[in-house]
């Protein structure tokens, strides 16, 4: 073997191959790097695109529930110049801010029965909670001894004055004083959303505690939104089904178990929901007196022994003039029968409660609301 082809092993078989690699491994590089870079830029642009949403949204939180001084309080309400409402936990004003929104200021007060906790944890929940059918949180005070919350103004008051004709502030001219059948059914759907965004749009869910007709307000254009969420208790998870705390809400809207489990669940508020649709169908109050006040019956009491007797003409709101539907009347009365079962288990979820309204309120819109005559008693809505 000639030692001139000694190192004929280490010869390149492909020279040309070579040449090629020689010049795609910098053009590999430059393309990786300009991914790199690119990358990187997009990240960076993602970073403060992020830190501008979230300096943008914390800003409108503090624009929508900003902070007032007790001075600021005073001014917009004309030096709490005129109370428009009033319950355990104080006042209630009248204001109006800088750009012209009126408002109402719910005012703490020193006795108030409600207490700090209570009105703090309203004002917490409101900051959190935004649904058409729950009144608005504008902003607070939380100065010194002075506390106050400050909501969106809802022109027809409560609900409870308009069912008993004791309206303080005069609804708006065209509409009638009475709330026809039409009204009642978009309330209670209206009442039924809110709870429903409440036990169900909400994660965990919350439990109102204390629905009842003062605690529905309505708007100018008697929209209702449900209010005071002064005892409203979030679950602590979302597998939890209730809440085990002191007893709260209002005689004759409390869930009958609660004496007995004192355990608060979103059925809880399903059975005084009940109660409300009672109320909006008599236009009784759910704890009836008689006229010398020494005598007094839940609505329930009175209301289901008429109905099994087939006679809804005597439970309807005799200030309607018998202008109603009369199968919706029934039906609705079966679906409160059916909240204020006397244990949460046979009570259906507000969800369900909310479909079976929302059917009535479109075909009653489809239909002129009429009267018809006394049903017999075998087409009265089983009491279950």
């Amino acid at each position: 073997m000639s030692l001139g082809n000694a190192n004929l092993c280490l010869a390149d078989p492909h020279p040309q191959k070579k040449k090629q690699n020689t010049i795609l491994v910098p053009v590999v590089t430059s393309v990786a790097g300009f991914f790199v870079v690119l990358f990187g830029a997009l990240a960076i642009i993602w970073l403060i695109k992020r830190k501008q949403i979230a300096e943008s949204t914390e800003r409108t939180l503090r624009l929508k529930h900003r902070p007032f001084k007790y001075g600021e309080i005073s001014r917009i309400t004309g030096n709490f110049g005129r109370v428009i409402g009033e319950g355990g936990f104080g006042k209630v004003y009248l204001g109006t801010l800088d750009n012209g929104t009126t408002v109402a200021v719910k005012m703490l007060s020193e006795s108030s029965k409600q207490g700090y906790k209570e009105f703090q944890a309203e004002a917490q929940l409101l900051m959190i909670l935004h649904h058409r059918n729950l009144v608005s949180l504008f902003g607070y005070c939380n100065e010194s001894k002075h506390m106050a919350l400050i909501y969106e103004y809802m022109a027809n008051g409560n609900l409870r004055e308009h069912l008993s004709g004791q309206v303080k502030i005069h609804p708006i001219e065209d509409h009638p004083k009475v709330l026809t059948w039409s009204n009642r059914l978009q309330i209670a759907v209206d009442a039924a959303q809110g709870l429903d965004y409440l036990h169900n749009g909400c994660k965990p869910s919350i439990i109102h505690r204390d629905l009842k007709p003062t605690n529905i307000l309505l708007n100018e254009d008697f929209q209702a939104k449900v209010a005071d969420f002064g005892l409203s208790r979030a679950l602590a998870t979302e597998k939890d089904s209730h809440v085990s705390t002191y007893p709260a809400g209002t005689l004759g809207y409390l869930d009958p178990e609660i004496h007995s489990s004192g355990k608060f669940n979103k059925k809880s508020d399903v059975y005084s929901f009940g109660v409300v649709l009672c109320e909006l169908i008599t236009g009784r109050p759910a704890i009836m007196r008689s006229r010398d006040g020494n005598v007094s019956i839940h609505i329930l009491q009175w209301l289901i022994p008429t109905v099994e007797s087939g006679d809804i003409q005597r439970i309807i709101d005799p200030r309607l003039k018998g202008e109603f539907d009369i199968n919706s009347a029934w039906k609705v009365v079966e679906v409160a029968i059916s909240c204020t079962q006397p244990t949460a288990i046979q009570r259906p979820d507000i969800h369900q409660v909310l479909a079976e309204l929302e059917s009535l309120v479109s075909n009653s819109s489809s239909s002129c609301e009429s009267t018809s005559l006394v049903l017999p008693s075998d087409n009265a809505p089983t009491v279950r």
